[in-house]
């Protein structure tokens, strides 16, 4: 057999498919293993690349093959697509990969380490609790509608209803059960949230990069865990527009013969994360539109001449792009550079810019996600706008 250059492996839960090529270009190794081989077969070859499909478990094989000394390759699932050769199968699979991961401008996806995996895991299993969270609320008013009891909005008021419907004796005894139930369902619920969320917040108290980012206007604690935790190496791109581009926060192009036509943001990248960004951007926005705060001339004259919806996508480009240049640089956020609030607003203190984590019975959604603009306004620049205040009867600049 040639020597082995590079091998593409298609991974799955019990069954691997091995496609292997020497300095030819030519096949030399076609093999299927069973999970439990796999790490005897490569502990036995010497050592080489090998590429696999970045994924869960892919994580866990690149840490195990690179102790074994393989130079492990874990490429994005999309761009081993366009090689796949007709018929979609293990065996074409492999090829593909292994095709794939010697395209000179192939990117890679960084290896995660168990540390980052186990911080991801609390990030999603928040997010499960979050959304089952929100489910239960619409199944217990839901349930109670039926029985012409409703509440006001807002998880405050769900507790109150329960007891309502306790005490209501309209309510048949089978249905007051199965609303207990759900009660003591939600009171569970709401146990775990805190546990998760008060580890979450030991975990961004003890990241340097999360607690900078933390500090930037629309991203907040949330998002500051998630873009230490999820975002790819920011050396991996040129410059913050590829950055933000990877996230999906840029329209698509669909332009040809010198026309150009842009559609809709793209949606690439990490889901949560991107969503993470826009929700901050939206709070920004809000408090913008209502004169709170001390927007930057950019930030005031985008939320005049477009849709909230738009700007807030704008925004959210913007901070994934200071995002990046912090990341990269190991800067602090400096608001009368960012160009998101005005240099009057950039006089607070950083205690006063720096995203609060601080959970409530109402905070599971989009609170946590986002410093609101406001706090940009304390105490640090109330003593500068009352003195302009007094030189003149017109509204302080921005």
């Amino acid at each position: 057999m040639s020597e082995i250059i590079r091998i593409g492996v298609d991974t799955s839960k019990s069954v691997f498919r091995l496609h292997g090529v020497d300095a030819a270009e030519q096949p030399v190794l076609r093999k299927k293993l069973r999970r439990r081989d796999m790490l005897a077969f490569f502990a036995r070859l010497p050592a080489t690349k090998v590429g696999m499909e970045a994924c869960g478990g892919a994580h866990y094989w690149a840490r195990e093959l690179t102790a074994l000394g393989h130079e492990v390759k874990l490429l994005p699932a999309q761009h081993v697509k366009p090689y796949v050769r007709r018929g979609k199968n293990d065996r074409n699979d492999a090829d593909a990969i292994c095709e794939a991961m010697s395209r000179p401008r192939m990117s890679f996806v960084a290896i995660k380490s168990a540390e980052s995996q186990a911080a991801q895991m609390l990030m999603t299993t928040r997010e499960r609790l979050v959304a089952y969270h929100t489910q239960l609320i619409n199944t217990i008013r839901g349930h109670a509608a039926e029985f012409g009891l409703t509440a006001a909005k807002g998880p405050a008021h769900v507790e109150p209803l329960l007891a309502r419907i306790a005490d209501d004796k309209t309510v048949p005894e089978l249905a007051k059960d199965l609303f207990a139930m759900h009660g003591q369902a939600l009171k569970r619920l709401k146990a775990e949230l805190r546990e998760i969320e008060a580890k979450l917040k030991a975990w961004h108290r003890q990241n340097e990069m999360s607690r900078r980012l933390a500090e930037v206007d629309a991203i907040g604690p949330i998002g500051a865990c998630l873009l230490a935790i999820k975002a790819p190496d920011p050396q991996a791109f040129r410059c913050g527009r590829d950055f933000a581009a990877w996230m999906g926060l840029t329209p698509k192009d669909h332009s040809t013969a010198g026309k150009m036509r842009l559609g809709v943001i793209t949606r690439a990248g990490d889901e949560a994360l991107r969503r993470t960004l826009v929700v901050g951007a939206t709070s920004v926005i809000k408090q913008v539109s209502k004169d709170k705060g001390n927007p930057s001339p950019w930030l005031r004259d985008l939320v005049a001449r477009k849709p909230p919806k738009l700007a807030a996508v704008a925004l959210a480009n913007k901070v994934a792009r200071i995002a990046w240049k912090l990341m990269r640089s190991g800067e602090r956020y400096d608001a009368a550079r960012a160009g998101i609030v005005s240099p009057a607003a950039s006089l607070a203190p950083p205690s006063r810019r720096q995203g609060r984590y601080a959970p409530g019975p109402s905070t599971y959604g989009s609170r946590l996600c986002a410093a609101p603009l406001a706090r940009c306004s304390a105490s640090g620049t109330r003593e500068l706008n009352s003195k302009r205040e007094s030189q003149s009867d017109a509204t302080p600049q921005t």
